[in-house]
């Protein structure tokens, strides 16, 4: 004789579309608030971010010259941070502020070395001369061309800066000569590998803000 079962499993019922509605809000995370583009800034915040910016790459730049980290050294030189910082400012601008950026750097790097003979003369040339190329019209813009160009300024710096030593007239010009040689190319040959490390960065942001300003 069977047993009449007592108790019966209640069927669960399907939930309606609106509790399925509520039950998938409440598992979704809250989402994250959006960050407003560039061009709805505050124009000054932009332009205090701005300064903010490319000073702090300048502090940068100054405290890596004495820095001799593994992998960025060659025959105990470093690559010229300033100078690569000199041409990614000059290379899309006029001939005076590429100019006025190498005199200020310049003197920066006196203050952490030695006035005599000042750095200011030859970054200024060479924020001049880069001013000058105007290389977008006629170079195409990569990371090759840009090493080109801090390669070919890094010799250009280091002549004019041995020059100057040899005319002050109180340093032997054979060891002037031979200190040349060495610096020259160790300097240029890590600065132009080191150049898109700061270059890319640099015009990056600074294309940014261009295009925030024009819209």
């Amino acid at each position: 004789m069977k047993i009449p079962a007592f108790g019966h499993s209640r069927q669960q019922k399907p939930k309606s579309p609106e509790r399925k509605s509520q039950s998938k809000s409440q598992s979704k995370p809250p989402s994250k608030p959006k960050i407003k583009p560039l061009s709805q800034w505050h124009p000054r915040l932009r332009q205090v971010l701005d300064l903010t910016l490319t000073g702090g790459s300048v502090l940068l730049c100054l405290m890596m010259l004495p820095t001799r980290l593994p992998g960025m050294e060659l025959l105990g030189i470093a690559p010229n941070w300033l100078l690569i910082w000199v041409v990614s400012w000059s290379v899309k601008r006029t001939v005076f502020q590429g100019a006025l950026a190498g005199i200020v750097l310049g003197l920066l790097q006196d203050a952490m070395t030695s006035p005599n003979p000042s750095h200011a003369i030859s970054l200024g040339i060479v924020g001049m001369i880069t001013g000058l190329m105007q290389k977008q019209r006629f170079i195409q813009e990569d990371f090759i061309s840009i090493a080109l160009i801090v390669f070919g300024m890094t010799v250009l710096e280091e002549t004019i800066f041995a020059s100057l030593l040899i005319w002050m007239g109180d340093r032997n010009i054979q060891d002037i000569w031979t200190y040349y040689q060495k610096v020259a190319l160790a300097s240029a040959i890590l600065s132009s590998l080191w150049a898109p490390v700061l270059y890319y960065p640099l015009n990056r942001w600074w294309q940014q803000i261009k295009l925030a300003e024009q819209s």
